[in-house]
């Protein structure tokens, strides 16, 4: 039987960047927009206030772009605050490559076995699933799912016992599977 997990968001991940104001380098996002329009341009930022000093630095969603090629249920979540589009902003390549961003995911998710009962049988089979596009090591995930330490997770890896069509070593942030043999 195929188990399956899935590793869910809690919160908004932090922002790495450096502060102008106390050289801090984490953000965290409060989920709130700010939008500018200028004649037929418009501009829009996500605001995210440093942790050390409170400092708000504004982080570029669109720059300069004609309002007719905006999408207007775009806008409305925006002018909302909506926290779902400040996860999707957060998540989008683009967005942060043009702010020279990272995204620090260090206790802003879970892993959800949904109380997987047969990880004692000889042969368990796994599809983990992201909710998100979180960077988590394997390794990790498996041994928080399975109840080891991370350190028998490697060595079953090792010895063979540990298998999966993707490298189980570095982090992953997209779907894989594997089979744990007892």
């Amino acid at each position: 039987m195929l188990n399956t997990w899935v590793v869910l968001p809690t919160c908004l991940p932090l922002v790495l960047r450096r502060c102008h104001a106390c050289a801090s380098e984490r953000f965290r996002t409060s989920g709130k927009f700010r939008v500018n329009a200028n004649h037929k341009l418009i501009d829009a930022w996500l605001l995210a206030l440093c942790t050390t000093c409170g400092d708000t630095t504004k982080l570029t969603v669109f720059e300069r772009t004609n309002v007719r090629s905006v999408r207007p249920e775009l806008l409305d979540r925006m002018h909302d605050n909506d926290p779902g589009l400040a996860a999707e902003v957060l998540q989008d390549p683009v967005v942060r490559r043009r702010n020279r961003i990272a995204l620090d995911w260090d206790n802003a998710w879970r892993l959800d076995t949904s109380g997987s009962d047969d990880l004692d049988d000889e042969v368990v089979d796994v599809s983990v699933r992201f909710a998100a596009r979180i960077p988590v090591r394997p390794v990790r995930l498996i041994a928080e799912g399975c109840g080891l330490s991370r350190a028998e997770a490697e060595r079953l890896i090792e010895e063979g016992k540990l298998v999966s069509a993707v490298r189980l070593s570095g982090k992953l942030s997209g779907d894989f599977t594997f089979t744990l043999k007892r």
